[in-house]
C-alpha cells in the first residue's frame, strides 16, 4: 500500500534524466517508478539502482520471397493450357503437324478426281484410292459430331466426287452433244432445317437447273433424315448469242457444225425475243413420289471447306465449300 499511496503523489511528473538516479542510462525514457516504493519494499533487489550497459542489437534484414508476375490472355490459365512449356510447345507442335497431314490428306484426295467427272470415269483404282484417304481423314475428324456443329454445315456445297450410282445417269447427260452439267450442289440452311439439292446444266441455247427441296431432322451426332417436299424446273434462261462448237462427237462419229452456222445466224433476233418472254415465267413445281421422299445422311467429316457424308446405300458423297480454294484447279 505504501507504492501505491506514493505513486498517486505523482500523477502528472516525471522524472529528469539530469537526476544522479539516472545518470548511468543512455535511454531518455522517463520513469513512473517511486523511489519510495523501491527503499520500501523489502523484497526489491538492490541490483536495480546498479548501473547498467544497454546493448543494442541490430535486427536481422528479413529475406523476402521474389515472385515473378506474368501477363496472360483471358483463357490461357484453362486447364488444357496447364502443364510445362516443354509439354506445351511439344503439344503445339504436335498440333502443326497433324493440321498439315491433313492439309496435305485433303490436297492429295482432291487431286484424285481430276478426270473422273465427279466420280462417272473413275477408274477401280481411282475408287480405292478415294476410299484410302477418304479413311484417313474421318480418323483425323476435327468435328466429330457434325450435327452439332450446324454452323459450319450452313451455306452452299459442291460436288467434286461422288460413288453413288443414282448420279451417274445423271452426270452422264454431260456426255451429251451441246448438254453440259455445271454444278451439282447442295445448299443447307440450319437455322430452318432445309436443305436444297440442284444440278445446273447449260447449252448453247440455254441454261437451266433442277433442284429439290427438303427437310431434315437431326436423328445423332452425325445422322440426319431428309424428306423431300418438292421438285424444281427453274425458267430456263435463254443466250442472247447463241454460239456453236465447230463439231461434236455423237455415237463415235464427229460431226461439223460449220454448215449451221448461217442458220443461227439468221434466228438471233428471234431467240433474243422468245428468251425475253420465257424469262418472265415461273418456275416449274412437281411432287415428289413417296417412296423416294426420304432418305438419311451421315457426316463422317467436316471442317470449314471440306466435308465427306456417306448415303444409305454405302454411297460416298465429298462436297466442296463454295469459294473455298480447294474447287481451284
Amino acid at each position: 500500500m505504501a507504492a501505491i499511496s506514493q505513486l498517486n503523489q505523482f500523477p502528472c511528473k516525471t522524472l529528469s534524466s539530469k537526476t544522479p538516479l539516472f545518470s548511468h542510462f543512455s535511454s531518455s525514457r522517463p520513469s513512473i517508478i517511486p523511489l519510495n516504493s523501491i527503499k520500501n519494499n523489502p523484497t526489491s533487489n538492490n541490483s536495480i539502482l546498479k548501473p547498467r550497459i544497454l546493448v543494442t542489437r541490430e535486427q536481422p534484414t528479413k529475406k523476402r520471397n521474389l515472385f515473378l508476375v506474368k501477363a496472360v490472355d483471358e483463357g490461357e490459365g484453362s486447364p488444357e493450357n496447364e502443364g510445362p512449356p516443354v509439354a506445351l510447345a511439344e503439344k503445339g507442335e504436335e498440333e502443326l503437324k497433324e493440321l498439315a497431314e491433313v492439309d496435305r490428306l485433303k490436297g492429295q484426295l482432291v487431286d484424285t478426281f481430276y478426270g473422273t467427272d465427279r466420280g462417272l470415269n473413275a477408274t477401280s483404282e481411282t475408287r480405292a484410292e478415294v476410299v484410302e484417304l477418304i479413311t484417313q481423314l474421318e480418323a483425323r475428324n476435327p468435328n466429330p459430331a457434325p450435327t452439332e456443329a450446324l454452323t459450319l454445315l450452313n451455306g452452299k456445297w459442291i460436288l467434286a466426287y461422288t460413288s453413288f450410282a443414282g448420279l451417274f445417269p445423271l452426270l452422264s447427260s454431260g456426255t451429251l452433244p451441246l448438254v453440259k452439267v455445271e454444278e451439282i450442289s447442295q445448299t443447307i440452311d440450319s437455322e430452318n432445317l432445309t436443305v436444297q439439292n440442284s444440278v445446273q446444266f447449260s447449252g448453247p441455247l440455254a441454261t437451266t437447273s433442277i433442284s429439290t427441296n427438303a427437310k431434315f431432322e437431326v436423328r445423332s451426332p452425325k445422322r440426319v433424315q431428309i424428306k423431300f417436299e418438292e421438285g424444281i424446273i427453274a425458267t430456263p434462261k435463254l443466250t442472247d448469242s447463241i454460239e456453236l462448237p465447230e463439231n461434236v462427237e455423237l455415237l463415235g462419229q464427229t460431226i461439223d457444225l460449220t454448215p449451221f452456222r448461217g442458220i443461227i445466224s439468221s434466228v438471233q433476233d428471234t431467240a433474243s425475243s422468245v428468251a425475253k418472254t420465257i424469262s418472265s415465267q415461273p418456275p416449274l413445281k412437281f411432287s415428289i413420289p413417296n417412296r423416294n421422299a426420304e432418305s438419311w445422311l451421315l457426316t463422317t467429316y467436316l471442317d470449314d471447306d471440306l466435308r465427306i457424308s456417306r448415303g444409305d446405300a454405302g454411297s460416298i458423297f465429298v462436297l466442296i465449300k463454295e469459294g473455298s480454294p480447294l474447287l481451284t484447279p
